[in-house]
């Protein structure tokens, strides 16, 4: 069967516009595609010059690294395998990848991101008991980090109704170089990965959780990048959802409310989740219906 027409990245689908179906996605930097940098842009498993490349460290891969060139403005937009010292963040990235190889087929819900992605745990299983879900969050993953995955067997053989991301927090550790814009088309990147890959999925698109203190850079660059999330009309895509819950985790002063805050002030507790849960409930009952389960009742001892 013929796969679809899909979104072409080079313009990051700001007016959705497409191009005829071809053997992967196009990102904006050229050599990523010429095999100046990585030697396997898709697929898996990987081959040995895939795997020697990716387990360098990520400085080394970034775009421009083989030019001796300095583009951070493409490095959120651009794949780029994650690197925890030694083989451990490929090794669960394998993980992730039999998991879904596991799970073949139509399932309800697809989660994507990073630590915060990955730490929903029992606490999803309690609002969501129902609905078939795999979690594919990573730890310390940036967007291109998510883009490498998604175009290296991380969600194949995965027929998914609805896609969660949730992506961009450990970029903000880098847009002093990178700048604002490029990590929200990083974020607008992932989504129009997902986007190729399901045509009929809904999509939700979570704005980045606030995170520090107001007056701290980290908190102020989210700030910025949701703000020009906004300006990149994600929501021309009549099955993407934007999900804006910063006036839900934020005091009237705009401080965090430390209640739904682990003391790092980035990830959330249980209570945090409950409220993730509620506000992602409408949006998945929607496309699903009723039948994820009850809302469940906020733990008293999680506040």
């Amino acid at each position: 069967m013929a796969r679809p027409s899909r979104p072409c990245l080079l313009a990051f689908v700001t007016a959705c516009s497409c191009v005829p179906a071809a053997p992967a996605l196009e990102y904006a930097y050229a050599p990523y595609h010429a095999g100046a940098m990585d030697p396997q842009t898709t697929g898996w498993p990987l081959t040995d010059a895939e795997r020697a490349y990716v387990l360098k460290p990520e400085y080394e891969r970034r775009p421009g690294a083989e030019a001796m060139q300095h583009r951070p403005d493409l490095w959120p937009t651009t794949p780029a395998a994650g690197f925890w010292g030694g083989t451990s963040w490929l090794d669960m990235h394998a993980a992730l990848v039999k998991t879904a190889h596991a799970s073949r087929g139509p399932i309800d819900v697809l989660l994507v991101g990073d630590s915060i992605t990955q730490q929903w745990g029992p606490t999803w299983a309690k609002h969501f008991p129902k609905w078939k879900t795999v979690n594919i969050g990573v730890g310390g993953d940036k967007t291109q980090n998510v883009l490498w995955r998604l175009d290296h067997g991380g969600v194949d053989g995965l027929e998914p109704k609805v896609c969660v991301l949730l992506i961009g927090n450990n970029n903000m550790f880098f847009t002093p170089e990178t700048g604002i814009k490029p990590a929200a088309e990083g974020i607008q990147a992932c989504a129009a990965n997902l986007r190729e890959r399901f045509p009929a999925a809904e999509i939700v698109v979570v704005k980045i959780f606030p995170a520090h203190a107001p007056g701290v850079a980290f908190y102020e660059d989210i700030k910025r990048t949701n703000a020009a999330l906004d300006g990149l009309n994600l929501t021309r895509d009549p099955r993407l959802k934007l999900l804006d819950l910063t006036g839900d985790l934020l005091k009237a002063d705009g401080s965090l409310d430390k209640d739904l805050y682990t003391p790092d002030a980035v990830h959330l507790v249980p209570a945090g989740y409950d409220l993730y849960a509620a506000r992602l409930r409408p949006l998945l009952e929607n496309v699903l219906g009723p039948g994820g389960g009850e809302p469940a009742a906020p733990d008293p001892a999680s506040r």
